[in-house]
């Protein structure tokens, strides 16, 4: 009876191993757009509403007029430089600021089919950009601030005119004018640094650039995009159209506005997790959370857990035998196939 209670035991441990391993972890793929993503994107609307609003109020700052600020005869000393056209078109900002990053995004969706770091991240992107936006706009017209060609946008013939105060009379083109007066701070590059400093934070996340291993050369790639936004500044002050500070705000502002959107949804790219959303973890947890309450509810842990209470030894003269009992192993069998 003895040998027979410990070939059981040793059934048994066989058994509950084997229960182990049926566990599957949990697969990152399942996680995909057809799966989760209605009810990802139902989970934001509130977030996606929220940016088409952010949408109708740029558009209204870019209508409007800016503060037309005083600009007297002693000014124009330093706002005579040439009217030069843009050496990074306005078409082009959206194309390397928002849509290149949703490239790379997509790209690291269709490796790790993860829809929380492709919801999170363009979401991310797009608040980062409209809220530079619209602040970038809402300086501009607060302060009005002439740009480095003005002369020649208020004066197009050279001829110059002032009022009695000694302020400029303008008699260029309206357009020309209004343009005129939103230096401060540069849109180009407050542009550049939401959208491709979010996409630099993205990038260190992905690549663990911050491991702790030493692997400089992972700075390079994230270096590139800001680099890219730098150069962009850079011509901004070369093309006349914005004065040096106006570049230093407007990147500093893209930048911090695009870390504190990237923060919202992903961990900081120095820590352990940093590679992936916030959403994806808590996923993982619950995933994790519900494959346990199953295993626990299943019928043969049941049927294992009734049968290890029962056998209870008692004492027979020298020898422990152990109270009659139905196998477990039996009973999870029946249970299954019924």
């Amino acid at each position: 009876m003895a040998s027979g209670w410990q070939g059981f035991s040793s059934f048994q441990r066989f058994w509950a191993s084997f229960q182990g391993g049926m566990r599957v972890p949990v697969d990152p793929s399942a996680h995909t757009i057809k799966s989760h993503g209605a009810a990802l994107a139902r989970n934001h609307v509130r977030d996606w509403l929220i940016l088409l609003l952010l949408i109708v109020i740029e558009v209204v700052l870019f209508i409007i007029k800016p503060f037309y600020r005083f600009v007297g005869r002693d000014m124009m000393e330093d706002l005579k430089y040439p009217l030069k056209e843009n050496t990074v078109p306005v078409w082009a900002v959206p194309l390397y600021a928002v849509l290149l990053p949703m490239a790379v995004f997509l790209l690291f969706y269709m490796r790790r089919r993860d829809v929380y770091d492709l919801h999170h991240s363009v979401l991310g992107l797009l608040f980062a950009v409209l809220i530079t936006g619209v602040l970038t706009d809402a300086i501009k017209n607060a302060v009005g601030r002439p740009r480095p060609d003005f002369f020649w946008r208020c004066f197009p013939d050279g001829v110059e005119n002032y009022d009695k105060w000694g302020g400029v009379v303008c008699h260029g083109k309206e357009s020309d004018i209004k343009e005129g007066h939103k230096s401060f701070p540069s849109g180009h590059t407050s542009w550049s640094f939401a959208g491709l400093g979010f996409l630099s934070l993205y990038l260190s996340g992905k690549i663990k650039a911050f491991d702790q291993k030493g692997h400089i050369a992972k700075l390079c790639i994230v270096f590139l995009p800001l680099l890219t936004a730098c150069m962009v500044g850079i011509s901004r002050v070369d093309d006349y159209w914005h004065h040096w500070q106006d570049v230093f705000a407007g990147g500093l502002l893209g930048l911090v506005v695009a870390t504190f959107c990237y923060m919202q949804f992903f961990p900081a790219p120095y820590s352990n997790e940093g590679w992936g959303p916030y959403a994806y973890f808590r996923a993982m947890e619950e995933s994790r959370g519900n494959n346990g309450n199953n295993d626990r509810e299943s019928p043969v842990v049941q049927a294992m857990e009734e049968g290890v209470t029962n056998q209870e030894p008692r004492r027979n003269g020298d020898t422990f035998t152990p109270y009659p009992f139905r196998s477990p192993t039996l009973e999870a069998m029946e249970m299954a196939h019924k």
